[in-house]
């Protein structure tokens, strides 16, 4: 990761965002562009995700996650999936002790019981090395889903009820927030789509309630900084009213 930045602090523009999360989109263009197969997308889109890594730390943002592969991808042709599991493999393994170096605390977000043996293996490695650090909590979502999270939270609160801890009217927005995915973590502020689509795609919504939405057509191999500070300058244009009214409009209805 040092190669990529030297993780140096950046003089953000005000107000900037604690929390982003980026939905990575483009690989498979990207490498269709090119005449090359899907994985070589993908491989550079890794480089990319070494990138906003190192931004990410240089912007000194309390976290940053990423969709890296949701629970729609299964659907994709099962050569691309398994090259996709080996890449992620190959990352954790790669790149684990820089991201320990760094401070940064490593967490897989969503349902691994479906991935082999051998990758649940490197996520419990990754994630207990990094556990212990305080700098970027970095979230890499994978077989994730917005509805899956949503429904494992009712599932642990219906638990709750079932077990007599908890009363039906005592599920709250709250109680909610508290068994979601990230749930210790502040909210989302930005979320970034790179690669032309306008939709969310089943990504964190929940989390996401309130978050500042920016579209890019680059597509994700071809995020950088000037990409990234392009959203930061777009968020701290935005006011943000979370359902309240414009600054000094008192006739706002």
């Amino acid at each position: 990761m040092s190669s990529e930045n030297q993780h140096k602090q950046k003089a953000l523009p005000l107000p900037s965002p604690r929390h982003v999360a980026i939905i990575m989109d483009g690989n498979g263009r990207w490498a269709k562009n090119r005449g090359k197969l899907r994985i070589f997308g993908h491989q550079a889109g890794f480089r990319s995700v070494r990138r906003a890594v190192s931004l990410a730390i240089s912007y000194r943002f309390d976290a940053l996650t990423l969709y890296a592969f949701s629970s729609e991808n299964w659907k994709r042709p099962t050569q691309e999936v398994s090259s996709l599991m080996e890449l992620f493999i190959q990352a954790l393994d790669n790149e684990v002790k820089s991201l320990n170096k760094y401070n940064v605390r490593l967490r897989i977000i969503g349902d691994i019981s479906r991935f082999g043996e051998r990758l649940q293996e490197c996520i419990r490695h990754s994630e207990a090395l990094t556990y212990n650090n305080n700098g970027l909590a970095l979230n890499i979502a994978a077989n994730y889903g917005g509805r899956w999270d949503i429904i494992q939270g009712v599932r642990h609160l219906a638990s709750q009820v079932q077990d007599g801890i908890l009363l039906p009217y005592q599920i709250t927005e709250d109680a909610l927030c508290r068994v979601v995915c990230m749930n210790e973590l502040s909210p989302v502020d930005l979320v970034i789509r790179t690669g032309g689509e306008h939709r969310l795609s089943n990504f964190l919504l929940w989390q996401i309630a309130y978050a500042e939405l920016f579209f890019t057509d680059v597509l994700w191999p071809d995020f950088d900084e000037a990409v990234f500070e392009g959203a930061l300058n777009a968020f701290a244009q935005r006011e943000r009213r979370f359902g309240g009214t414009r600054t000094n409009d008192t006739h706002a209805v």
